[in-house]
């Protein structure tokens, strides 16, 4: 997970959604550096010393407000992860997934030039995503189609798939 260098500052907000209530973290500048949903594996929780500040989220806030309601396919938001270089590969991967698509750890590992043995580190990477909804990693299937592995929940992955129209909403 990623984890802020001593001397940054964790600015956070919660915001709620369709699929739980969202915390999302930044650093002094603003730029998002987590979004997690209650319950997440490896998901980030409050701690002494973050400084409230919804000011900090107002875009964040209005995108994902108008991804929720289905008028938003693609997030323009400043990001920062801190992850191992092979990490952020996979990540930036993520981010060319479209709306409304799917893609597998194969092809995620096809895209970064992995070695298709390389699947088990690629979903390691996915897993370890900071930044749900906004960093696509719920657009990544298995190979038959199935609604492998997702830190926040099948049940969420299935209603964003769903949101996106890839998914009949149950």
């Amino acid at each position: 997970m990623t984890t802020p260098s001593p001397q940054t500052t964790v600015c956070f907000t919660h915001l709620d959604s369709p699929v739980g209530r969202l915390l999302l973290t930044a650093d002094e500048s603003g730029a998002l550096t987590s979004l997690s949903v209650p319950g997440q594996k490896g998901g980030r929780t409050v701690l002494p010393g973050w400084r409230p500040a919804p000011e900090l989220f107002s875009e964040a806030r209005e995108q994902l407000a108008a991804y929720f309601a289905g008028d938003l396919e693609e997030f323009r938001l400043p990001l920062r992860t801190e992850g191992t270089a092979f990490r952020e590969r996979v990540w930036a991967a993520l981010d060319e997934v479209p709306y409304g698509a799917t893609t597998t750890y194969g092809a995620v590992a096809a895209r970064i030039g992995a070695p298709r043995a390389a699947v088990r580190a690629i979903g390691g990477a996915i897993g370890a995503n900071p930044l749900l909804v906004v960093r696509p990693c719920h657009r990544v299937i298995g190979a038959d189609g199935s609604l492998t592995g997702y830190a926040g929940g099948l049940d969420r992955k299935q209603t964003l798939l769903a949101l996106e129209g890839v998914l009949g909403r149950g």
